[in-house]
């Protein structure tokens, strides 16, 4: 029997993270993980693999070219799913070799095996080689992420009824698509696929989607995606899915069929705990598997096993997982360490990109405050131009009373990259005149910040402060 500091089931973000800052610490660490590669669903069917999938459809399809050459245009004619996968096992591979290599370097042990609990304390480890391997420590991590939500009324056969760990092993580019879900993995997959010209229905039971998003964002973002072809369907319960060899019929409960070659499944995902032996360790989980935390350390409500990541529920984001895995680590450890910012960045990589912090106007509204807004189009832009944007939006909420940026939200090509300037203005209590005052690269997508900024200021009052300084300089 083997005793540890730290014990990390899950070597996705979270796991990776805490057995890092674990290993710097110089404490005896061990991650375990039911895979035989290390890196968890983020690395192998989660966020790596869509986000490299996405960005070779656009290269090869020529997608970003479209406006100056036509819709028609393509880098490459006849892409195939070899095309697809290629790219995505090299990226793959890399993510995987980092991993390992952080770990050597950190002197952070690994096991591969399915981990179960048999006390507090105590866990076992089921190899594949058939082995059980007995563990003890002082302080666990849960971070075992997320699982797929397979409904006996879909009838998955790996191959043209998938789920989406089962998209990504493709054999073929269908030449018509149904996805479930219009979810985040929904509609990432739905736009990407949309734009390699294949026939996409978007399917969405409730009247509306992303609800978490900006409802001027969603509806140009609608806009985009129904100009793009895909043909999305809000209020439509599935009433039955058959396969019927040479194609997929959908039949809704508004009546309405849909034939289609394949159809993907992304209707939520559920906390992978069912497997863990929880109940030895004194842990309940809720109806999706997941386990309550306190969100500042990320204790359990067992003092010395910690929880983060997905398996946690929301935000349910790489990004987030990766500072809840330090903090984690830092607060079993015994370690002090900064807390998390209060704000954080959401991206949707579909096609286009979404991206926002902060609060929604709807959000604004319910809390009963005063605000402005600021819009800029990527097409003013001068490097929107260059680009050929003919779309592309960013949206600024500014408080009246305090003048401070409380929200940005950008739909448009490097949406993901350009929400960066507003959380650090928001996370260090900036106010629009931040984006007045200051010089922007000329030409570049991100003076899309000066314009909304200005919108929003032309439009507010002028600040006592400003009226003294304008008649001091005019009576010198």
């Amino acid at each position: 029997m083997s005793h540890y500091d730290l014990i990390i089931i899950g070597s996705g973000p979270a796991g990776r993270s805490a057995a890092i800052q674990a290993g710097k610490l110089k404490r005896r660490v061990l991650v375990v993980d039911r895979k035989n590669r290390l890196g968890g669903v983020s690395v192998h069917t989660g966020t790596i693999p869509s986000k490299t999938l996405r960005e070779t459809v656009l290269n090869l399809s020529g997608y970003r070219e479209r406006s100056f050459y036509g819709r028609s245009y393509r880098v490459k004619e006849d892409i195939g799913a070899q095309d697809l996968k290629m790219r995505l096992h090299k990226t793959l591979d890399y993510e995987v070799d980092v991993l390992e290599h952080q770990f050597n370097r950190n002197h952070v042990d690994t096991l591969h095996g399915m981990a179960s609990f048999t006390g507090p304390n105590a866990l076992d480890v089921a190899t594949e080689a058939g082995e059980t391997m007995s563990l003890t420590a002082d302080r666990f991590l849960i971070s075992t992420g997320t699982k797929t939500y397979r409904p006996d009324y879909v009838p998955f056969n790996s191959n043209t009824v998938v789920d989406s760990d089962e998209f990504l092993e493709l054999g073929q580019i269908p030449r018509s698509l149904v996805v479930v879900g219009a979810g985040v993995i929904g509609v990432e997959y739905a736009t990407m696929f949309s734009a390699l010209d294949v026939r996409v229905t978007l399917i969405e039971p409730r009247d509306s989607f992303l609800d978490f998003i900006d409802k001027t964002l969603i509806d140009d973002f609608t806009h985009q995606i129904r100009e793009n072809g895909v043909d999305l369907r809000l209020g439509s319960a599935i009433e039955t899915i058959e396969d019927a060899g040479e194609h997929i019929e959908t039949t809704l409960a508004n009546g309405r069929h849909v034939r289609s070659e394949m159809l993907l499944f992304a209707a939520g995902r559920m906390g992978a705990t069912d497997r863990l032996g929880l109940d030895k360790a004194g842990l309940n989980t809720d109806h999706r598997g997941r386990l309550e935390v306190d969100r500042k350390t990320y204790q359990t409500s067992v003092p010395h096993i910690y929880a983060a990541g997905d398996v946690i529920g929301h935000p349910s984001l790489a990004s987030t997982s990766l500072q809840q895995g330090r903090i984690a680590a830092c607060h079993a450890l015994n370690t002090p360490t900064l807390p998390e910012s209060p704000w954080f960045p959401y991206g949707i990589y579909s096609v286009p990109e979404i991206s926002t912090c902060g609060m929604s106007e709807e959000e604004m509204q319910e809390r009963g405050i005063a605000y402005e807004v600021g819009i800029a189009r990527f097409r003013e832009t001068s490097r929107g131009n260059i680009m050929g944007l003919e779309h592309g939006m960013l949206k600024m909420l500014v408080s009246l009373k305090t003048r401070r940026v409380l929200g940005v939200q950008i739909v448009g090509e490097g949406a993901t990259e350009l929400i960066h300037i507003a959380q650090a203005v928001l996370n260090l209590k900036g106010t629009v005149d931040y984006f007045v005052q200051n010089t922007f690269n000329y030409p570049t997508l991100a003076e899309a910040y000066k314009i909304a900024g200005l919108d929003a200021f032309n439009r507010m009052p002028i600040p006592e402060e400003y009226k003294v300084a304008r008649g001091a300089k005019a009576a010198e």
